[in-house]
């Protein structure tokens, strides 16, 4: 069970990546296409939000340590705060206006967690820390 967890769990973070490329997409084509499009960026930012915690969870199976916890609990903190944002958008313009920042944030983080989980594939699957939660921990 700990082999499959560690091999779901390298696949799901760079399914994260690729999930929010597409998302970045979809928003790109709210803008300059139909407005309406951007209905499927929102609907579709839901669905990505369920891959950071099926990625906690496979960290979790496959004993891959404190770290490969801890950063899809922020990823998944920063898309509950994508939400916020754009809830804020006619109270708090300014404010709301850091949804795209954080989009690039959660981007950042996504390959990160992506590499991290790519060099402890290649190393034999030991736990080898994603460059992003050494950052995180402060280690």
């Amino acid at each position: 069970m700990v082999g499959i967890a560690r091999v779901a769990h390298h696949v799901l973070a760079w399914a994260l990546v690729a999930g929010v490329a597409v998302q970045i997409f979809l928003a790109g084509l709210g803008v300059f296409s139909d407005a309406a499009t951007f209905a499927t960026h929102r609907d579709f930012g839901y669905l990505l939000e369920l891959l950071p915690f099926l990625i906690l969870v496979a960290a979790a199976i496959g004993r891959l340590g404190r770290r490969e916890i801890i950063a899809p609990l922020i990823i998944f903190a920063l898309f509950i705060l994508q939400s916020l944002f754009v809830a804020l958008r006619e109270s708090a313009p300014a404010l709301a206006a850091l949804h795209p920042v954080n989009g690039f944030v959660i981007t950042f983080l996504a390959v990160q967690l992506a590499r991290g989980a790519w060099a402890r594939s290649r190393s034999g699957w030991e736990t080898v820390s994603s460059p992003v939660a050494s950052e995180v921990s402060g280690s």
